[in-house]
């Protein structure tokens, strides 16, 4: 059993076997040996720095130890030291030209090059990311602004603070292209010095021009550094906006998810009675809960996470792993949500239904009367409005109760009125759903010129909940005279503009005229609306030959007095 060391390496801790340890240590003593003195301190804290990233890659969690596997990677990523010579006449020639510079085909990443820059090396690092000149994008720049087209100082200030500046020797050649190794980080610590050298030479040459650059420089940094907290304090704000919400809501989410998993063990006539989801009933609880947590409780650990990452500096990473461990879940909840959501959408995708017609035979002076009636045994009150909901019936049979019932008050050009009860539903096809509607069950009764209508319907619990519902038409001949009980109320669905039904009295009586049905007996102030579409002649009075006739209007007769 090997001993763990515990290391510092490029500002990170690390657990280490004994004999990874032994094999990393010879290791640096032979890339010291084959370093010259001229800046070989800063070179192996580069290569400190790079290896210690590679290390970050390649450990799962804190406590892994490093073992040989994990130096041998590295060592091959890294190249051993002999394998490299560095030709110092060519290697730090003081052309920095873009157009000399060597490209390796390797992918870049996107920095700010300082060492180049006019402002913030925003153009720079563009240009070695593109592989181009940055003069033709300072000379875009330029054309951009004297055209006076959008807002490139905007965009350029935005990327200063948004790009990272290239600061190591590994980001500096990770900006170029070039493969991170002792090569490459010895060759570039080298150009380094030898530019400082020659900067130093040129001094007296370059000090007027250095002066600009640096007065240039400062001006920037300082509109960076505003921008910069400007940015942050908004970041902040915005980050306790999200973790609030995100929070708040997945809790909502996590606790509804749990209780439709764990609700599958109750039983049946709890589940419909008290659980409404858009999915059917024919697909487990608990798998519905598992579909809503992954499904919108995913995204919002994300958000939760990112509000995290805006609020908190340096946060760590939860890990690759982890993160397409979850995105991989929540494809496939999504999948199922829509593969589910098709299913249901089909299952009621087409309508069906089943008339039933009587006719009501009463007289043209009678009066018809209307009302509602109950059942006991599922409500005690008329009042009692329940839309499709579990219950068992007088032989403890499983079915569906609704008072999903709705009363349409209608005009007809037959000599006598009709009652059409209309009962509907839907199911994955017309015959299906056809076959739904007949099983519904609804009763009423006609005695003489009263009609008795049920405000419920049930049908077998085995036929589903499919958007089951009554409609009763009551169709009216034109002088037909009509009293709707107060249950009615609540239950009449008629279009207003020709019934409005007067909810202050159930004593009223109603009168079917051209275009509209009008109150006869109600208060003229309640009338007035019905009155609107016919005509009406005021009681009015008439002075002929020192003579008055006053003539009286009444519903049937006209009287003219004389005085």
């Amino acid at each position: 059993m090997n001993k763990t060391i515990s290391i510092n390496l490029g500002g990170f801790f690390f657990h280490i076997d004994e004999d990874a340890y032994q094999k990393l240590t010879r290791y640096f003593d032979a890339v010291k040996r084959s370093l010259s003195p001229e800046g070989r301190d800063e070179i192996i804290k580069d290569i400190e720095s790079r290896i210690a990233e590679l290390f970050q890659e390649r450990i799962k969690s804190e406590k892994q130890v490093i073992s040989l596997t994990e130096i041998d990677e590295v060592i091959a990523i890294m190249g051993q030291p002999e394998d490299y010579k560095i030709d110092e006449e060519t290697s730090y020639s003081n052309d920095s030209s873009y157009t000399s510079t060597t490209k390796t085909g390797k992918s870049r990443k996107l920095f700010r090059d300082k060492d180049n820059a006019i402002l913030g090396g925003v153009s720079a690092g563009f240009g070695h990311y593109f592989n181009i000149d940055p003069l033709w994008i300072r000379l875009g720049i330029v054309l951009i602004v004297v055209a006076g087209v959008g807002s490139p100082i905007l965009i350029y200030l935005l990327l200063w603070i948004i790009v990272p500046e290239a600061v190591t020797t590994s980001q500096k050649l990770e900006m170029r292209g070039e493969p991170i190794n002792i090569s490459n980080i010895e060759k570039k610590v080298k150009e380094g010095i030898h530019e400082i050298t020659d900067k130093i030479n040129n001094l007296d040459h370059q000090k007027i021009a250095n002066s600009a650059r640096s007065g240039a420089n400062q001006i920037g940094s300082t509109l960076s550094d505003l921008f910069l907290g400007f940015f942050k304090i908004v970041a902040k704000i915005v980050g306790v906006f999200i973790i609030f919400f995100s929070a708040l809501v997945l809790l909502g989410i996590i606790v509804s998810s749990l209780f439709m998993i764990f609700s599958s063990s109750l039983p049946n006539s709890y589940i419909f009675n008290n659980i409404h989801t858009p999915l059917d009933f024919d697909v487990p609880m608990w798998i519905q809960g598992l579909l809503l947590l992954f499904s919108v409780g995913i995204p919002l650990f994300f958000l939760l996470i990112l509000g995290l990452k805006l609020l908190v500096n340096n946060m760590k990473s939860i890990g690759n792993y982890f993160k397409y461990s979850l995105l991989a879940v929540w494809i496939v909840s999504i999948i199922g949500i829509t593969y589910l959501g098709i299913q249901q959408a089909t299952a009621i995708g087409f309508e069906g239904k089943t008339v039933k017609k009587e006719q009501l035979f009463i007289q043209p002076t009678d009066t018809l009367h209307v009302r509602m009636q109950y059942n006991n045994y599922y409500a005690k009150s008329i009042h009692e409005r329940e839309n499709h909901k579990y219950r068992h019936d007088e032989n403890n049979k499983e079915i569906i109760y609704s008072t999903k019932v709705r009363v349409h008050f209608l005009k007809t050009e037959e000599n006598q009125p009709f009652i059409q009860v209309e009962r509907s539903a839907t199911g994955k096809s017309h015959k299906e759903a056809t076959s739904r509607s007949e099983k519904i069950r609804y009763n009423f009764d006609i005695q003489g010129n009263r009609v008795n209508l049920d405000n419920y319907f049930i049908t077998a619990f085995g036929n589903k909940f499919r958007d089951q519902e009554v409609n009763i038409y009551i169709y009216l001949p034109k002088g037909t005279y009509v009293q709707p009980d107060e249950s009615v109320q609540d239950y009449d669905w008629s279009d207003n503009d020709f019934f409005n039904l007067h909810y202050s009295s159930d004593d009223y009586v109603y009168k079917v005229e051209d275009n509209k049905v009008i109150c006869t007996n109600c208060p003229e102030e309640e009338n007035d609306d019905d009155d609107d579409d016919s005509e009406r002649v005021e009681n009015m009075s008439i002075r002929l030959n020192n003579k008055e006739l006053k003539i009286n209007v009444t519903e049937d007769k006209l009287s003219i007095e004389t005085e």
